[in-house]
């Protein structure tokens, strides 16, 4: 049998968890708002049309903070579109996914949701069709107490206190040619660095990010990033990261390996912020928003130009497989790993669009394979996560190269003793043993472990019909004899151990 090994100390430590790690995303796209968390007259929504099904699920994910309104939509975006009394907001085009707007749902009804949600919310402004001064307005409407015009237009609208945001993301994915308003990178670097020092005139109090690459394949990552950073530098907090996964034909190792592309990923962006540092001479260490990331099948998808003009249409709600959960689970991983880097990260979307969440018009929403890793993950991952370097086989991949056999994180709460060890098992043909020295931590046992993978179907999936076919299933065996966890890890599997302090 495979056998992987390493050791744990809680003196090893990364960084903290940051619990705006578990993040999630609501774009006006698709059936993520309209028919996912606000759908009118369905019997599971309040008196506002919010559902309190996908409210449930939501919260029962874990998810501590929403992106919001796009994605490539906020290109196009006027928010003023969505305030007001809802007959009077004008109907659109949404070029974007070539969608027809109802602005029904916007920035007030948003912020009921996120209150109803309990998360913090995390907006776009619109960087492509727009700029400088329609950023400070909405930022004046949002957060200014009273006594301007936009301040007092909220409170008209019915919201007496301001919406107090403090994270905003300056425009999306502006690298790419299919955003509306596309700009170079001198361009926007130019445009982000003048609209960031303006907003904080506004509002001193906010943390602004920056758009990075929409990908580590677009064929300017790096330049992009340094050109960028070189003029925003000193006025955002944060760089942000988008990345999809999928599997590409019959390459199931490679697609298993997407988490070594994740990691290569995020050391490069932090590699180009701190090479910006060092030039401006800066002490300042640039943390990272990974506010685009999940599994999608983007090579199914025909693109937005070849669809009809319609409103709240079905795309990209991709059903997720087992297989899927446990890379899935390993993506959550790699992020951890990164905590002392990545302080921000979003789910890409949260409700039917590629979403952890499904929700249909005649039925109660339910859960997807994807949903129970990020569940417990970000139920269980706390305190600080600790350096694991983790002696393992190796196998080749097309895409990666050499990806470990065995890939292990883990974090340690010093307040109550737990520590959880997150854990996959990339080999195909049969279980790891997993073998961890715990001897610095005194007595723990094993809580629980459960796993996602082995020997369920890799392809099963929940279903409306079936919403609790997969979930995680418990593991036996596992030990701590002689502080030493010995663990067996099913074939492609994601796994999660806890242990608590004996006695306890």
């Amino acid at each position: 049998m495979l056998t992987a090994h390493a050791t744990l100390d809680p003196a090893f430590r990364i960084a903290p968890v940051d619990r705006r790690l578990f993040g999630s995303f609501v774009e006006h796209m698709g059936r993520c708002v309209y028919g996912g968390i606000y759908e009118p007259g369905h019997p599971e929504s309040d008196p506002d049309g919010n559902r309190l099904d996908v409210l449930e699920l939501t919260r029962e994910l874990g998810i501590s903070v929403i992106r919001y309104p796009g994605g490539n939509f906020v290109s196009g975006y006027r928010w003023e579109d969505g305030v007001g009394p809802v007959s009077e907001r004008p109907r659109r085009l949404d070029q974007a996914w070539r969608s027809i707007e109802t602005n029904e749902f916007g920035l007030n009804e948003f912020m009921t949701w996120t209150k109803l949600a309990r998360v913090e919310p995390m907006m776009a402004v619109n960087l492509g069709t727009r700029g400088l001064q329609e950023a400070c307005d909405l930022l004046e409407y949002a957060n200014h107490p009273g006594g301007t015009y936009f301040s007092d237009l909220r409170r008209k609208h019915g919201v007496e206190q301001p919406h107090d945001i403090r994270l905003w993301c300056l425009g999306n994915e502006m690298d790419g040619p299919w955003q509306t308003g596309h700009k170079s990178a001198e361009e926007y670097g130019r445009l982000a660095a003048e609209t960031g020092k303006a907003m904080r005139q506004v509002d001193p109090s906010i943390e602004l990010v920056a758009c990075g690459s929409s990908n580590a394949l677009m064929p300017t990552f790096g330049s992009w990033e340094s050109t960028v950073l070189d003029h925003t530098f000193d006025y955002v907090d944060y760089i942000s990261l988008h990345a999809y996964y999928e599997q590409h034909g019959e390459d199931r190792a490679s697609f298993l390996g997407a988490a070594v592309g994740m990691d290569r990923f995020i050391d490069g962006v932090v590699a180009t912020a701190d090479h910006v540092a060092a030039k401006k001479k800066s002490r300042k260490k640039l943390n990272l928003s990974f506010d685009e990331w999940n599994l999608w099948q983007e090579s199914r998808f025909a693109g937005h130009t070849n669809l009809d003009w319609e409103q709240a249409p079905r795309l990209i709600e991709d059903t997720y497989t087992v297989q899927d959960a446990v890379v899935f689970g390993s993506l959550l991983m790699s992020l951890l790993r990164h905590a002392d880097r990545v302080a921000i990260a979003c789910l890409a979307q949260l409700v039917n669009v590629i979403g952890p969440i499904r929700a249909e018009p005649d039925r109660p929403a339910w859960a997807q394979t994807i949903y129970f890793p990020f569940a417990l993950t970000a139920r269980h991952a706390v305190g600080e996560v600790l350096r694991v370097e983790t002696t393992t086989g190796v196998y080749d991949t097309a895409e990666h190269g050499d990806v470990p056999l065995v890939d292990v994180v883990a974090t340690h709460d010093p307040d109550s003793g737990q520590v959880t060890v997150f854990a996959m098992n990339r080999a195909i043909d049969g279980p790891a043993r997993l073998e961890i020295d715990l001897r610095a931590f005194g007595d723990l046992v094993v809580a629980e472990h459960v796993h996602l993978g082995g020997a369920q179907d890799l392809d099963a999936v929940n279903s409306a019909e079936a919403p609790r076919a997969i979930a995680p299933v418990g593991v036996e065996g596992t030990t701590t004899e002689g502080r030493k966890l010995a663990a067996a890890l099913p074939a492609v599997s994601w796994n999660m151990i806890r242990l608590v302090p004996a006695g306890r």
